[in-house]
């Protein structure tokens, strides 16, 4: 389990061991004052996104055929993927570079792909975004360290990401339609959606 759970499980004084559970989720909730619908959703989605509590920062080790199908609008040929897999400093520094983007991200700089690559229980990525957390968080030293995304601040981060989403709007009722809709505005279409529905409603069961 990582570092960021204990963190976190310590912030909500509760055992830090590193395991998440009815105990963690319900101090989780108290902390940070969420509803047991909203926390559902919320912890549901987290979970998913970072494979259990487990990962805090963006796996980037793809193969070639990996590369292919994640990042199919930069990897269009076997030449081009097998040149960039299993690098990936050099698959961030490619794919989330402004200069190659449709959408940027204030990827300017050399270097700042792999810099400002996606941490968090719900991954914050890009200077734009981790320049607008550090200052609706009050949080400056971030733009310093951004790792402190993956340790001390990851559940912040991904409670920032979830209001500047206005995501809880939809958060009010724990049934299908409404984990499917915030999976679509979390991950853009419907992949893990299954995990999401079954991780949502396993810690709604913890909370209600």
């Amino acid at each position: 389990m990582s570092d960021a759970m204990r963190e976190l499980q310590r912030k909500c004084g509760v055992s830090a061991d590193g395991q998440f559970g009815p105990n963690t989720a319900r101090a989780i909730a108290k902390l940070y004052k969420l509803s047991p619908e909203g926390a559902a959703h919320f912890l549901g989605q987290c979970h998913h996104e970072s494979g259990g509590f487990r990962r805090t920062e963006e796996n980037l080790n793809y193969s070639a055929d990996a590369l292919r199908k994640r990042f199919s609008r930069y990897f269009k040929t076997d030449e081009q993927s097998e040149e960039y897999a299993r690098q990936p400093e050099k698959i961030a520094n490619y794919v989330y570079m402004d200069v190659n983007r449709k959408y940027p991200l204030g990827n300017t700089q050399d270097g700042d792909g792999w810099l400002w690559r996606g941490r968090g229980f719900i991954q914050c990525t890009g200077r734009f975004n981790y320049r607008a957390f550090a200052s609706e968080m009050r949080l400056p030293e971030v733009m310093d360290s951004p790792d402190l995304v993956a340790t001390e601040y990851a559940m912040e981060s991904a409670l920032w990401f979830f209001q500047k989403n206005n995501i809880w709007k939809h958060c009010k009722h724990v049934n299908d339609e409404a984990i499917e809709k915030v999976s679509r505005i979390i991950n853009g279409g419907d992949h893990g959606l299954k995990d999401r529905v079954n991780q949502t409603n396993k810690i709604y069961g913890w909370l209600a």
